[in-house]
Order: structure tokens, then C-alpha cells, then sequence
């Protein structure tokens, strides 16, 4: 067994900034108009944000509980592998390590690129007349923040964890001007709301709500952030569970009034697909130079979520590679640094690879699915701490929340699958392909190198 080394060093303040991060990030920049074009109602949109919020502070607070009573790295890995079995805490991590957290630091990369290519034109263009199409830059432009990460995040948490604070408070800046300087400009219109068409009747537009929930629940997510650094936050028992309900709080916040503020700005027809709806908004409220503007901010305000991704995933892999359940290698601290130096390097060459293939939509069904299997399972096991640590902190709610985590859960699964089962099938495959690589890793006395 190797001797754990990762050093409590992070407090609320910063614990709850990497939660607001890594929850504001690409889905609330890029989503909605792909809500619009599937839901065709802004104001049944409006009511799924506010449902999808509600679902992520029942999450927040089973996992404040879990978090409290087991603060170690990794999170549902280390919840699942204690409660369950090592088996179910494995199959976690396998998701995370293929699509949990890599699969999200590849899609803000690239809404970074959309976004920085709708400010800078020029650029695609003229790369296009280098032969170099306008879909190969946004790839390039979007490995080439992921490396820049990575090495910020290689030299260790507290200097990662300084950037990410600046980078968090920029960005909740840049949503309160957008709110602000929104809403005072006069020039949208609250009629928007009441546009739009009726969902079609019967199964077929409980399936479009299903994966509209799931696309939504992909932008909420990070609820759980600060459960991986369990191994990093001072006073656990505290922190951890304050640091969940504050970000999560926050950002539902932020959320519906951003979402209010597109709705406000654009036609529902105008909305429909775009992918870089914050630029268009702002194009629409104050002009082409606004959109520009506001279009190359929100594109650096990418970098928060992306580097948050960056710092939690790679402390699953490290738990599980210290447990013997993956490659040794992986469980390496950098001896003057004092990270997972291997395991960020793993990670972020996975990202690159899920940036040069698959587009935007698809990598976001796969990944909304795939990510909504465990914290169901993980949100059950609170059942099992209160049974098995009578002791353990009580958080309000039990078990209402819980049973209200559990059931949407499985309704937007079943719903989502129902609406796009290629990509739903690959999410489960994915999952299931851990269970011959956890064999493997088991067998073996000595973990791979």
C-alpha cells in the first residue's frame, strides 16, 4: 500500500470556488440553444433549469454527508468502494477516467475555441486559406488550452488552486455584468417568454424533456466537486459539506438569471442550435462590437471549468491506482510538487483525444449519460452510512432528498435512452468494459507499471 501524501492545505473559500467552477463552465454557455431547438419553449426551459437545480442540491447534500464521514480523494470511488465494494467504486472511476472528467475538460476546450473563433473571424479565415478548415482550428486552439492547464495544474495544488480563484471570481464577474448591463439595456424583450410551441404529446415529449434534464444536469454538474480534494480540504467535516451547498446555491443563481438574460435577448427561432448563445445575446442587446467583446470574455471564462476538471479528475485515478485497482504508475507524487503528476499527464492526453474526435452534441449526450448512473448509486449509499455510522454528520432532508435524487435520476436515464439510444448504448458499454479491467487489475499481485 502506498502511503497517501496529498497535504490538507484548501479552506471554504477555496473548496467552494473549485465547486462554482467546475459546475459554470461549458453547459451554461453552450446548452441552452440546443435546449431551445429540442424543447422549442423558453418557458418550459426555464422550468427544467429550475427543476435540474433543485435535483443538484439533493445530490449536494448526500454527498455533504458522505463527504463528512469519508474525506478522502476521489469522491464516489472512495463512497462506492467503502459501501458497496470495491467492484462498484472501480466502475466509478472507470467512468470518470473515460468520460467523467476528461469528456468535460474536452468540451470546454472546444466551447472555448467556438466562442474565441465567433470574437476572432479573422483567424479561422485565414487558416482556411492555408488549406487548415475551420473545424481543424477549433480543435487546435482547444488542445492547446488543455496543455497549457495541464502544466499550470503540474506544479502543484496551491499554486493551481491560486489560479483557480482568480480565474472563478473573473468569471462570476464577467456573469453579474452580463446579468447587469443585460437586463439595463432596454433592448430585449420579455415577450420571448410566452413564444414557442407545445411539446409534443405522449412518450415522445417526455423523452425530449428526459434528455433536455440530462443535457441540463451535464451543466450542473460539479455539485460534488470538493468530495475529490476530501484528501486536501482543512477540517473536512466542516468544509466539505458547506462548500458544496454554498457553490451549488450560487450557481443556480447564476444560472436562471443568464438563462432569463438569453431568453430576454433572443427570439426563441433566432436561439435555436446556436451554440455561442452568450455572444449572440449580447450581439442582439448592444451590437457586433458587444459580441465580440463579450464573446472573447466568456471564451477565457471557459478556462475556470476546464481548469477545475484538470485538478479533480486526476485524484480518482490516484486513489484508484493506490488501491491497487490500476496502474501503479498513476498513484505517483511528484516529489517536489506534491500532486499526481502521472495521473494529470494520463488525463490530459485523453482530453486531446476526445477533442479530435466526435462533435459537440454527441460527446455531450454520451457524457450526460454516462454521468448520471453512479450518483444515483452514490446518493443511495447514504441510506447505508446512516446504518452503518450512526455517528456520522446529519445533513436536513433525509430521506426526502435522497428518494427525489433517486427517482428523477432514473426517469431522465430511461428517457434519454428512450430519445438517443446509440449514444446511451455507448455510455453503458463504456461502463461495462470496467468490469473485465477491474478483473485484470485484481488478479494481478502486483499492480501494472
Amino acid at each position: 500500500m502506498i502511503k497517501e501524501t496529498l497535504q490538507r492545505r484548501l479552506g471554504l473559500f477555496p473548496a467552494t470556488n473549485i465547486v462554482v467552477a467546475n459546475m459554470i463552465g461549458a453547459g451554461i454557455f453552450t446548452t441552452s440553444g440546443l435546449l431551445l431547438a429540442k424543447l422549442d419553449n423558453p418557458f418550459i426551459m426555464m422550468i427544467l433549469w429550475v427543476v435540474g437545480g433543485i435535483i443538484a442540491v439533493c445530490g449536494a447534500l448526500s454527498y455533504g454527508e458522505l463527504g463528512a464521514a469519508m474525506p478522502g480523494a476521489g469522491g464516489e470511488y472512495l463512497f462506492l468502494s467503502r459501501l458497496y465494494n470495491p467492484l462498484a467504486g472501480f466502475l466509478s472511476g472507470w467512468t470518470s477516467f473515460i468520460v467523467g472528467f476528461s469528456a468535460p475538460i474536452a468540451a470546454s476546450a472546444l466551447g472555448f475555441s467556438e466562442y474565441f473563433c465567433r470574437a476572432v473571424p479573422g483567424l479561422p479565415e485565414m487558416l482556411n486559406k492555408w488549406g487548415i478548415h475551420h473545424a481543424i482550428t477549433g480543435k487546435i486552439l482547444a488542445v492547446g488550452v488543455i496543455v497549457i492547464f495541464t502544466a499550470i495544474h503540474y506544479r502543484g495544488i496551491k499554486y493551481g488552486a491560486r489560479v483557480q480563484n482568480i480565474l472563478t471570481l473573473l468569471k462570476i464577474t464577467l456573469i453579474a455584468v452580463l446579468l447587469i448591463f443585460g437586463f439595463a439595456s432596454g433592448e430585449g424583450s420579455f415577450n420571448h417568454f410566452s413564444q414557442g410551441a407545445k411539446l409534443s404529446p405522449g412518450i415522445a415529449g417526455w423523452q425530449t424533456i428526459g434528455l433536455s434534464l440530462m443535457w441540463i444536469m451535464f451543466a450542473y454538474s460539479g455539485w460534488n466537486a470538493s468530495t475529490y480534494l476530501g484528501a486536501e480540504i482543512k477540517n473536512p467535516s466542516k468544509v466539505l459539506p458547506l462548500s458544496l451547498l454554498y457553490g451549488t446555491g450560487i450557481v443556480i443563481i447564476l444560472y436562471l438569471g443568464i438563462n432569463m438574460l438569453y431568453i430576454y435577448g433572443i427570439t426563441p427561432n433566432e436561439m435555436k442550435g446556436v451554440i455561442s448563445v452568450g455572444g449572440l445575446a449580447m450581439g442582439n442587446l448592444f451590437g457586433r462590437s458587444a459580441d465580440i467583446l463579450f464573446s472573447l470574455l466568456i471564451a477565457f471564462a471557459l478556462f475556470s471549468s476546464l481548469s477545475a476538471f484538470i485538478i479533480l479528475g486526476p485524484r480518482i485515478y490516484y486513489s484508484m491506482a493506490k488501491d491497487g485497482l490500476f496502474f501503479k504508475s498513476i498513484a505517483r507524487i511528484h516529489p517536489k510538487f506534491k500532486v499526481p503528476s502521472n495521473s494529470i499527464l494520463l488525463q490530459c492526453i485523453i482530453a486531446v483525444a476526445l477533442v479530435l474526435s466526435g462533435t459537440f452534441e454527441q460527446v455531450l449526450t454520451y457524457m450526460g449519460f454516462a454521468l448520471g448512473i453512479f450518483p444515483i448509486f452514490t446518493v443511495f449509499s447514504v441510506l447505508k452510512l446512516r446504518k452503518k455510522n450512526p455517528g456520522s454528520m446529519r445533513l436536513k432532508g433525509y430521506p426526502v432528498t435522497q428518494f427525489l435524487f433517486i427517482l428523477t435520476g432514473v426517469l431522465i436515464l430511461v428517457l434519454s435512452y428512450l430519445e438517443r439510444p446509440l449514444e446511451s448504448s455507448i455510455a453503458v458499454l463504456t461502463v461495462l468494459t470496467g468490469i473485465p479491467a477491474y478483473l485484470i487489475f485484481k488478479k494481478r499481485s502486483i499492480p501494472i507499471v
